[in-house]
């Protein structure tokens, strides 16, 4: 049956997503503490030409105005992160009042106009208080502390919300570990420093999936993983065992952790073998084990498929480094010496940002999930970056963006036909933000917010034409995708 004949479900849940740091500003008024970001894009100059977050896109201010653009657009459900340290200044301790209700007056207002929150508790922006204390990720002490922000949070808002996510895409914190935790000199020459911080968010995670159900009266608990199928380049069997190891280290191994509340074993006999096994205390494997009994749901955030071949012979070990400029080529593919190497894909094609273009990679993974976990999925992030540009009538035409996400809503039409129970769609983004990699210029949302990275302006919305092409698909429930 051709896909367009797929259905969503009747209660199919449409909605779009942003996170804390990358829309509200105010980074520094109403008490909010310092947090990472405040730090890498000032001292560091992490984001890409050195822009901070100081204003983002004023959402701090402009909620309301926002709110009602989520609703004209037709929004079932808007996902967003609570930062840390504007409701906890030192990440223990003390609330802030004004960060506090902040978050209460934006979840009135999204319950005022029928919009489904889902919170995701962690979106990189760690308290500068406990990175200064004892190096974040890199103590064990941040489970104790982290379980004492989600439970403050939960009691806080359990009223307001069901879904919540507790970590944003763990996977990606542990590979590209420097830019998403302040490190200190010992942890960055540690080589198995971002397998022990692995470990610490999944006793964290588990933690506070506990939590959810302690305190949620019908509380939902999952964490959003970012999630690439990764392809052989060629039919060679070494090919073939590279994709698998690939999948294994780069997927299951997480979701192995929140699903089925264990260590997926071929990676960790390969972090032996590499000298980069993390210390496991007495105790710890059975708060995992209990923290998946307590996960309802996986959020997945997709953008992109990947291609891997066996690894160069002697080759040193290295991330991934994506194209920055927007304008084609400049990528620097992963190698993890003795288990696979990343590649072109010379089947599909890519964004200016070389970000592989791949719908068909997301209904394999969600059919791959729902085969190997049995669990719902929803889909918390997947979008196209680009250039917009803002025309004098204050239109902006975006086709490529309309045409990435209908190919992806048809690869989810097809999922749903094979079984996969798909609870909902939040693309990234609802409104154009701070990219950590590319600031403002990089735009991924269905609303235009005019600012450039070095005029902050007065941050005007404008909808863009995949704005009004979103909302028709939302109101014939993914049955009109033209």
């Amino acid at each position: 049956m051709p896909t367009e004949n797929y259905k969503f479900p009747a209660d199919f849940v449409w909605g779009a997503t942003t996170s804390s740091y990358q829309i509200e500003g105010a980074v520094s008024e109403d008490g909010k503490g310092e947090d990472i970001w405040d730090v890498f894009t000032k001292e560091d100059h992490r984001i890409f030409e050195h822009h901070t977050g100081e204003t983002a896109c004023d959402h701090y201010h402009r909620f309301k105005e926002d709110v009602k653009l989520m609703k004209e657009i037709g929004l079932h459900a808007y996902r967003f992160s609570i930062n840390w340290a504007r409701v906890l200044p030192d990440g223990v301790g003390e609330p802030n009042p004004e960060g506090v209700e902040f978050y209460h007056n934006l979840l009135h207002e999204l319950h005022a106009h029928n919009i489904e929150p889902v919170v995701t508790m962690w979106h990189y922006d760690l308290p500068m208080a406990l990175v200064n204390k004892y190096g974040g990720w890199g103590s064990r002490q941040i489970v104790d502390d982290f379980e004492y922000y989600a439970r403050f949070i939960l009691n806080e808002y359990k009223d307001e919300v069901k879904y919540w996510l507790t970590i944003n895409e763990q996977s990606i914190v542990v590979n590209y570990i420097d830019r998403k935790n302040k490190l200190t000199n010992e942890q960055k020459f540690d080589p198995k420093f971002r397998y022990q911080a692995n470990h610490y968010m999944n006793l964290a995670h588990a933690r506070a999936a506990i939590a959810v159900h302690e305190i949620v009266p019908g509380g939902q608990c999952g964490a959003a993983l970012d999630m690439a199928p990764y392809y052989p380049h060629t039919c060679d069997p070494k090919d073939i065992l590279a994709a698998k190891n690939a999948s294994n280290f780069k997927n299951y191994f997480y979701m192995d952790a929140y699903i089925r509340g264990e260590y997926t074993e071929s990676v960790l006999a390969y972090l032996k073998r590499q000298g980069l096994m993390f210390d496991i205390q007495p105790g710890d494997m059975e708060l995992i084990k209990k923290g998946s009994e307590c996960f309802d749901f996986l959020g997945i955030n997709y953008y992109q498929s990947a291609c891997v071949k066996a690894p160069t012979p002697g080759a040193a070990r290295r991330s991934k480094q994506n194209n920055k400029i927007g304008k084609g080529g400049h990528v620097v593919y992963e190698v993890q010496p003795d288990l696979f190497e990343g590649c072109k894909n010379e089947f599909i094609g890519d964004t200016d940002f070389s970000m592989p273009i791949d719908p068909v990679g997301l209904e394999y993974v969600l059919e791959d999930i729902n085969d190997r976990y049995h669990i719902p999925v929803m889909i918390c992030e997947n979008g196209f970056g680009a250039y917009d540009k803002l025309e004098k009538d204050g239109s902006i035409h975006d086709p490529y963006r309309i045409e990435y996400i209908r190919e992806h809503i048809k690869a989810m039409k097809a999922a749903i036909a094979n079984g996969v129970k798909l609870l909902g769609y939040n693309p990234w983004s609802t409104f154009d933000l701070l990219s950590t990699s590319n600031g403002i210029a990089k735009r991924y949302g269905f609303v235009y917010v005019d600012r450039t990275d070095d005029d902050v302006k007065e941050c005007k919305r404008y909808r863009k034409d995949s704005f009004y092409w979103y909302k028709n698909v939302i109101a014939t429930n993914g049955k009109n995708l033209e």
